[in-house]
């Protein structure tokens, strides 16, 4: 094994559980997907490392990310915001694993990603805003009567609402909404659906 090599895994590990534990884990609280996080990502720079070291084929390079392509992320549910950890996650993996050789280069993207997700993530930017899935027990045929009444109910400014389903048989309706929580009023990051 190479000095790179051993020298670029140390660098992908720093990364990897700087961006996993210290930034995803602390915020966010799942245990499933910062497991998840690690494991990509060390996989990712494996084969990554071996297919530099074997000077493999770009065809197998581009086979590697139609795999990673096909590969649907099943979780119980998982956000947009989720997701774009996994993507950070293959991004530090394949840096850390191509850029070895280089590693003021693999240093300063891995700086710079992970400076991203601190201000993109940061609860301070945008934290007062909220996106939850509500059901009603009743059916507003008035847009401004169920924005009102979304309103009363989340007891906060509602920002959007969209209605995804109406059952006039049991009277429920079921609205996608994005509103401003405010900073006095605790809000379980759980709920968003």
């Amino acid at each position: 094994m190479h000095a790179t090599t051993i020298l670029g895994f140390a660098m992908n590990l720093v990364a990897i559980i700087a961006l996993a534990y210290g930034l995803y884990f602390r915020r966010h609280h799942r245990r499933d997907l910062l497991f998840a996080y690690l494991a990509l990502n060390v996989g990712i720079f494996a084969v990554v490392s071996l297919l530099l070291v074997q000077r493999v084929d770009l065809a197998v390079g581009f086979g590697l990310f139609g795999v990673l392509s096909i590969i649907r992320l099943r979780s119980s549910e998982i956000t947009q915001q989720e997701i774009a950890y996994y993507f950070i996650s293959i991004a530090l993996g394949l840096i850390n694993g191509i850029a070895a050789s280089w590693p003021l280069t693999a240093l300063f993207l891995d700086v710079v990603l992970l400076a991203v997700m601190y201000v993109a993530d940061h609860p301070r930017l945008l934290g007062t805003t909220r996106h939850q899935v509500v059901t009603l027990d009743v059916v507003h045929a008035d847009p401004q009567a169920l924005h009102a009444d979304l309103e009363r109910r989340l007891r906060a400014p509602v920002l959007q609402c969209e209605v995804t389903q109406v059952d006039y048989v049991r009277d429920v309706t079921v609205v996608n909404v994005r509103y401003r929580a405010s900073a006095s009023r605790p809000v379980r990051q759980g709920g968003v659906r």
